[in-house]
Formats: C-alpha cells, sequence, structure tokens
C-alpha cells in the first residue's frame, strides 16, 4: 500500500451567485488528499493519514475518500475544525487564504502516528500540513521513524503565504528531503527553496546532495525532467492541452508517477533500488499524461484509470 501522509482540507472555489456576486463552493482537496484520491481512481493500493474532522466537511471528505478507493484506516477521526482554504484564479493560476488554526490535520500529535503500518511499502509527504506545528513535527518524525524500510517520496507544494517561520520549515523540509528517495517539486517551488540565480540543474544537484536519489522537477508546459544519481537526467515533454487551471496539477503528477511505480512494482524500499532508466522514464510520461488530464479541466479533477487509458494510443 501507498499511505499519503498530510492534509485533508476544503477548497472554497470562487463561482457566480445567481445574483452576479462572488461566492464559493465547497471542495475536498489539499495536496496530500488530491494524491490519495488520484491514486485511487488509478487503481493503486492508498490510504490516507490525516486528522479528519467529525464535521459537515470532514464528513465530505471522508465520503469523496472512500467513493475513490482511498482506505481510511489509518485516518485519525477528530472534533477539531476542517480546514478550509480560500482559492484565488487570475488567468488559471491559483492563490490561497488558509484558516486552519486548532484544524484536525494540523494539531496531530507523536500520539496520534500510526504504529503498525502493516502492507504499507511507500510514504508520500508534502503539501502544508509540513509547514505548521505540532502536526508537522509528527510527519517529520514518521518519515524519519520509517525512513530505514519504506519508501518515501515527498512534494513540498509550497505556499508562501502560509509560511509564518520561515527558518523553522526550511529547516524541517532539509530534514524531510533528506530521508527521502523521491523528492518531486516544480520549478518555482526550486527557486523558492534554493534562492539565487544559478541554473535549475544546479539547483536540483543541491537537493540530490541533500540524500534523495531522485528529484523530479515539473516545469508546466515544458514537461518534466528527472535528475537521477543513477540515471542522470531524463526530459519527458508535456501533454499537449488547452489548459483550462492548474489546481491539482502537481497532484495528479504525484498520482499517475506513484501509480506508474507501484503498478510495475517498483513502490518499495526494495523494489525502488531495482528501477531501470526505461521504467523511470514510462513512470514519468504517466505522471505528466495524468496532470495533462487534470489542467484541461475545472478545478482539482483527479483522473479515473478509464479516463487515462482511453488517452493511450490504439
Amino acid at each position: 500500500m501507498i499511505l499519503c501522509c498530510g492534509e485533508a482540507l476544503i477548497d472554497m472555489i470562487p463561482c457566480d451567485s445567481r445574483s452576479g456576486d462572488l461566492a464559493f463552493t465547497p471542495k475536498t482537496g489539499g495536496s496530500v488528499f488530491n494524491t490519495a484520491m488520484g491514486l485511487g481512481r488509478l487503481g493503486a493500493d492508498v490510504g490516507l493519514f490525516t486528522g479528519i474532522s467529525q464535521d459537515r466537511f470532514g464528513t465530505l471528505l471522508r465520503q469523496d475518500l472512500m467513493q475513490s478507493n482511498v482506505s481510511l484506516t489509518h485516518v485519525k477521526h477528530s472534533t477539531r475544525p476542517t480546514t478550509l482554504a480560500f482559492v484565488h484564479l487570475d488567468d488559471g493560476q491559483a492563490s490561497y487564504s488558509f484558516f486552519d488554526e486548532q484544524s484536525a490535520g494540523r494539531m496531530l500529535a507523536i500520539s496520534d502516528l500510526p504504529e503498525d503500518l502493516g502492507s504499507v511499502s511507500t510514504l508520500f509527504f508534502g503539501g502544508i500540513s509540513l509547514v505548521s506545528e505540532p502536526g508537522a513535527d509528527s510527519l517529520l518524525a514518521l518519515a524519519k521513524r520509517e525512513a530505514a524500510e519504506k519508501l518515501i517520496m515527498v512534494d513540498p507544494n509550497i505556499r508562501a503565504d502560509f509560511i509564518d517561520d520561515e527558518p523553522a520549515y526550511r529547516a524541517r523540509l532539509t530534514e524531510i528531503v533528506s530521508v527521502a528517495d523521491i523528492v518531486k517539486i516544480s520549478d518555482q517551488d526550486l527557486n523558492w527553496v534554493s534562492e539565487g540565480n544559478e541554473p535549475i540543474e544546479e539547483k536540483a544537484q543541491k537537493l540530490l546532495d541533500l540524500g534523495p536519489s531522485l528529484v523530479l522537477l515539473t516545469l508546466g508546459d515544458k514537461g518534466a525532467i528527472a535528475f537521477s544519481k543513477s540515471f542522470g537526467q531524463i526530459h519527458v515533454p508535456s501533454e499537449s492541452v488547452d489548459v483550462v487551471d492548474t489546481v491539482g496539477a502537481g497532484d495528479s503528477f504525484n498520482a499517475g508517477f506513484l501509480q506508474a511505480l507501484w503498478a510495475l512494482g517498483y513502490a518499495s524500499k526494495s523494489g525502488f533500488q531495482t528501477l531501470d532508466r526505461d521504467a523511470l522514464h514510462s513512470c514519468m510520461a504517466q505522471a505528466t499524461r495524468v496532470a495533462g488530464f487534470t489542467v484541461g479541466q475545472q478545478g482539482a479533477a483527479m483522473p479515473w484509470k478509464d479516463q487515462i487509458e482511453a488517452l493511450l494510443p490504439a
């Protein structure tokens, strides 16, 4: 099983009311939640570890997870509120305003960490759940505890406006990257992590030097580049699509990559060590295909397996 560890929240999506005034429609979301949803819809064996409220928004989160074949075995149910993220769109680009104080996900404690991960072979971390204490420190503790035995993938998916203590966040991010096997990061996030005018190749190498064996750099309509300690660089172009909005693009890339890794038998610590160049290219192609589907839809539309299979050449 792939266990996605981190936030599950409600995105408040802007829409027009009948009167023409701006209104917001609640949609389930969050970077880690979306990745889990995408994996479930693509057919992978996947679960979610997070705190989910018993409020009405939490009910929506649980319903969507179950409908997308995501296991709730490791969910920590809570009376605390659900995190809300108000989405602002500008030419299809999303920015966010978060309401997260004392939320079910943010307040995860070390004592809430699952003791027995059973069949879990891969752990995925990322998003705003790595920002705020105590939950961020709890997730870091889980990654460090399991890194010797489990495959670890991290996607920071940085929301700079959400970060109150930048030095603490940067230190935590460095720690979790150092125990990760795979880091997926966008070009914008890479430039935030590694400030300065160095080429992206040098910045990606800095991440590799921290410990992971693979860095996946997404470049929007320019595709993605893998920086591998074993295979060097591998570039995969993006899908040719009419972009509607980019909400969930990185999450769907994560889901596509991890599902392909899982389907090919590489989604474990030992399995990943046998990954070859052709298989890595295949996983990246799947990731860009899934991301291409999502950006062609309104909102974070994680595709189902049959929708992706319909895009494959006959």
